[in-house]
């Protein structure tokens, strides 16, 4: 085993199960020209404004873990003042702004309190009202596992490379034929259901407010030969290949599920392509395994919030 893939899978576990983690540390700001935001502009007589009250909830990518200035209670979830929400709520000037969201967020913690390493968040929903009128929802990699995949998929790549077996993609293999078969598709079906449940209830508690479920950016390049830096041996270029894959599942499953509540998708993953976390240091919108001092590994940097505002503020624009 080479010292790249042990590092790989142990890198995977330690930033899957700090998932939930809320510390903090100073990060170096972007130097490159960040994705710009839509520009302000007055509503035309058939254009219908933007207004508040505006809630945001979701899990660490949408809280903006470790991204500083991080704010707000508990510090356990990780929220940035420079999240997307907080970024779209700046740009659309909704005072009346309130952000829920918290890092290891599952559907289940939309309705009963989430413990984090630091502090209890209320029920996410707790926050929406009669007067709530815009509803941001980012949510359900961490109920299907995405990034469970990415760690046994480096966990198979190590095994196979210890045991000298020859597979071109042992990661694919396990979750198609293997001990893992089925796992993914079930995972996904369960998601979607609690994910219906959690839409139906958003659109109870805050009848009228507009709502948008946010999908996930490229974590990985659909062409697995330019990981070769980023990841080495780790993962092997097929199974770069089938976890791409499964995120692209992710977010279809999450545009179905928005189209059949009857709320906007907003997809992030297409505006993302070509920052993902195997572009270099000036590009990416997504940390490597080996981050940029303070991040957090395999989630957004500050670039990529921006990129996913940006994203949620045309899906808006397109709604008015």
């Amino acid at each position: 085993m080479s010292v790249a893939a042990a590092a790989l899978a142990g890198a995977v576990l330690i930033g899957t199960a700090g998932c939930g983690a809320g510390a903090t540390a100073p990060a170096p700001r972007p130097e490159q020209p960040s994705p710009k935001l839509s520009p302000k502009s007055s509503p035309t007589p058939s254009a219908t404004p933007v207004t508040g009250p505006y809630v945001a909830l979701g899990d660490s990518y949408t809280s903006g873990l470790r991204i500083p200035p991080q704010s707000g209670s508990p510090q356990g979830c990780g929220r940035s003042g420079a999240n997307y929400p907080s970024l779209v709520a700046q740009r659309l000037d909704l005072g009346d702004f309130t952000d829920v969201s918290c890092s290891g967020a599952r559907t289940g913690d939309l309705t009963a309190s989430q413990r984090t390493d630091d502090g209890t968040n209320p029920p996410q929903l707790d926050a929406l009202g009669a007067a709530t009128r815009l509803v941001t929802l980012g949510i359900g990699g961490n109920d299907a596992g995405f990034l469970d995949v990415l760690g046994r998929c480096a966990i198979e790549n190590v095994r196979h490379s210890l045991t000298g077996e020859s597979d071109d993609a042992p990661c694919r293999t396990y979750y198609t034929t293997g001990g893992g078969q089925g796992e993914v598709q079930q995972k996904l079906a369960a998601t979607g259901e609690r994910l219906t449940a959690a839409l139906a209830e958003i659109k109870r508690r805050a009848p009228r407010a507009e709502v948008l479920l946010v999908g996930y950016p490229a974590l990985l390049p659909q062409d697995p030969g330019r990981c070769a830096a980023t990841l080495g041996d780790g993962i092997a270029g097929a199974d770069v290949g089938f976890v791409s894959e499964q995120e692209q599942r992710l977010n279809d499953m999450l545009r179905q599920r928005a189209q059949a509540a009857g709320v906007a998708f907003v997809d992030t993953y297409s505006s993302s392509a070509g920052h993902d976390m195997c572009e270099d240091a000036a590009t990416r919108w997504i940390e490597p395994l080996a981050p940029a001092r303070g991040l957090a590994p395999i989630h957004p940097n500050a670039r990529g919030q921006q990129g996913m505002a940006a994203a949620v503020l045309a899906a808006l624009q397109q709604q008015h």
